[in-house]
């Protein structure tokens, strides 16, 4: 399918690695010009070239940190008239509701609420003035299905997804579409760190720990990086104007609910 979409502008946050950087490959395969971004010169310039290198597309970075304010203005100065914004940020650390203060609840809004929200603020009018844009959130499946020793990254990006929400019913009249991808158990390093910390846990090794939580997806597999960025792909897309303010689960069909 062609996405229609090829000769158009993404910036992608967070993307040397992991889903960020699915995202980021996926887009430069469809021929769109793609930014990508990381806190680090070296990884991101890295990063920029095997991605040019494995696509043929046209493939920029931008070293930036998300969460301060000179970092936001140099993204959107880097690619000011984006008609795709994909957001992301690694998430919080997992632990014990006991041990969050004050200051671990503002660096996970920081991280995973407000740098998303503020980038969005910065980019969506020209969106709108252009009749034109697609902004995708990569949040997390604790939005929908909360775990205890993930409440940090449930609570900032629970609220990212109300945010989002709201805007969205506005800006889809215009042709801009907000969508958030709710990943669980993807193949990326955020994965392996999350098994081995269970395996620590457990007091089991690393293979019987990723057999364990391969056991708790109703695909009995890990989900690969590029069938996410593919479906960012797609909602970033012509064809996906009619989609908006969607939180889609990509997650094996492990969630349990009707909605």
């Amino acid at each position: 399918m062609d996405l229609r979409i090829a000769g158009r502008k993404a910036l992608v946050l967070a993307s040397t690695k992991g889903l960020g950087r699915a995202c980021a490959t996926s887009l430069a395969r469809e021929g769109v010009h793609v930014w990508i971004n990381g806190r680090s010169q070296e990884s991101v310039q890295a990063a920029a070239a095997e991605i040019a290198s494995e696509t043929g597309g046209t493939v920029a970075g931008v070293a930036a940190d998300l969460t301060t304010e000179s970092g936001r203005a140099r993204l959107v100065a880097a690619c000011p008239d984006a008609d795709i914004l994909v957001t992301n940020n690694e998430g919080p650390k997992p632990g014990r509701f006991e041990d969050w203060d004050h200051d671990a609840y503002i660096q996970a809004f920081e991280a995973n609420m407000l740098g998303p929200v503020l980038m969005i603020r910065a980019l969506l009018p020209g969106m709108r003035a252009r009749r034109f844009g697609r902004i995708v959130n990569i949040t997390s499946a604790m939005v929908k299905a909360p775990n205890p020793h993930q409440g940090l990254s449930t609570a900032a990006r629970t609220a990212l997804t109300a945010v989002c929400k709201a805007i969205s019913r506005e800006a889809v009249v215009d042709n801009v579409t907000i969508n958030n991808l709710l990943p669980e158990r993807i193949d990326t390093g955020r994965q392996q760190f999350l098994t081995e910390r269970q395996a620590r846990i457990d007091g089991i090794t690393f293979e019987q720990a990723r057999r364990k939580l391969e056991d708790t997806i109703a695909a009995r597999r890990f989900g690969r990086p590029d069938e996410f960025g593919d479906l960012c792909a797609y909602l970033c897309s012509e064809q996906a104007s009619y989609v908006c303010g969607q939180n889609i689960q990509v997650d094996g069909g492990s969630y349990k609910g009707i909605v």
